[in-house]
């Protein structure tokens, strides 16, 4: 189609009027926006299918959460229906990838508890008061776990270039062995109880394991004697610093009977502990204790004792954290009420992860008992971390 000079020219060289020559114009724009919109919608299908490619990796990568939260759920329910029922049918007949079954079940002596309630006694237990917060802990598999410490330097000396070198002192190992005890609890409830399905059954037991834990271990961790139960700070020989020897625990006298004879005595505490441990000191004592120390001030009228400056931080003293445990002894005559050092250096609690639990609906009728059972042990690890403060003159 060409233009003349009255309008359009057809390809066969006829006259075209101006409206067909305008509809034609127009059929010509409506096939090139076809082909437009065509390419439009390609490149749209494209960006969906790019985009549905990225969903299906990210879903692959988050398959193992998904997973795990498949074998939680039949656990917990097939837990919940052994402690209310004693049907341990559910707990036999799960099937679990070979890792999660060597973790989740262990059917001797008892059943496992299901992941959540045993991750909820865990943060009870490490939110108590007790030395575990600041100590070394090990998951161990074994039956007792063993702690090489270096006790003692090595040799050096200065040579020149041409004379030989002597042999120098050798360092001593000790090996200190921790073994694992079983520690239990054994709460019941009545079966009516257990039938009443708003009873919480797994948040109920949890809370009373957790408990009863916690107190026994926050104790043994202090003043465990080693029989049946860890061996604690005190339980072992203390010692004047000035005489200590490894086996034994330094103290540092407050130099009155019963009583502090000002803040010196707390300074001399610190620094009885050798540099590389004071670093990471931290101060452990009582409630009644803590409430002497807060009184004392030093020599411009300035409080040793601070608060932290945020919710959840712990108070300072001297500028080293304090760890209120009330299983530490009360200021008296005598009393070592205070220990100071690096407990991740020198005391180690060693425990296995799992926690079993067997119930028994025959031995105390109408009730049923519940026993649960873990096993831990704990002991001085590093002599010269620790080091505590006697309410004595000497």
């Amino acid at each position: 189609m060409t233009k003349t000079g009255t309008g359009l020219m057809a390809r066969n060289g006829e006259d075209v009027s101006p409206v067909e020559g305008v509809k034609a114009a127009v059929a010509g724009f409506a096939s090139d926006f076809k082909g437009f919109r065509g390419e439009v919608e390609k490149k749209l299908q494209q960006q969906d299918e790019r985009m549905n490619k990225l969903d299906q990796k990210t879903m692959m990568a988050a398959r193992p959460i998904l997973e795990r939260t498949d074998y939680e759920a039949p656990h917990k329910k097939a837990m919940a229906a052994y402690l209310r029922t004693g049907d341990d049918d559910g707990l036999r007949g799960l099937e679990l990838e070979e890792k999660a079954l060597s973790s989740v079940i262990n059917s001797d002596g008892g059943y496992l508890v299901d992941p959540v309630t045993s991750e909820e006694i865990n943060s009870v237990l490490a939110s108590t008061a007790s030395i575990r917060a600041i100590a070394n802990v090990v998951n161990v598999e074994a039956t007792s776990y063993d702690v090489l410490i270096d006790s003692s330097e090595m040799g050096a000396g200065w040579a020149d270039e041409t004379s030989a070198t002597s042999e120098t002192g050798t360092p001593t190992i000790e090996r200190i062995a921790i073994p694992l005890h079983e520690l239990s609890a054994l709460p019941k409830a009545s079966q009516r109880l257990l039938d009443d399905s708003a009873f919480d059954v797994e948040g109920w037991l949890a809370k009373r394991i957790a408990d009863k834990f916690a107190r026994a271990e926050a104790a043994a961790f202090i003043t465990g004697d080693g029989i049946d139960k860890p061996v604690g700070i005190l339980s072992h020989t203390a010692v004047a610093n000035d005489s200590w020897s490894w086996g034994n625990i330094g103290y540092v006298a407050t130099g009155m009977d019963a009583a502090f004879n000002g803040g010196d005595a707390l300074i001399d505490l610190v620094y009885a502990v050798g540099a590389e441990y004071r670093a990471n000191g931290s101060f452990v004592m009582n409630s009644k204790t803590a409430g002497a120390v807060r009184k004392l001030k030093d020599a411009d009228g300035r409080f040793l004792w601070s608060d932290g400056l945020a919710a959840g931080e712990p108070a300072r003293l001297l500028g080293y954290p304090v760890l209120i445990a009330e299983d530490m002894p009360d200021i008296a005559s005598g009393a070592d009420a205070i220990a100071f050092g690096d407990f991740a250096a020198g005391y180690t609690i060693a425990e296995r992860p799992d926690l079993r639990v067997l119930r028994d609906p025959f031995s105390a009728k109408p009730h049923v008992l519940f026993y649960a059972t873990k096993r831990v042990g704990g002991d001085v690890s590093d002599f010269a971390a620790i080091k505590l403060l006697r309410f004595a003159v000497s």
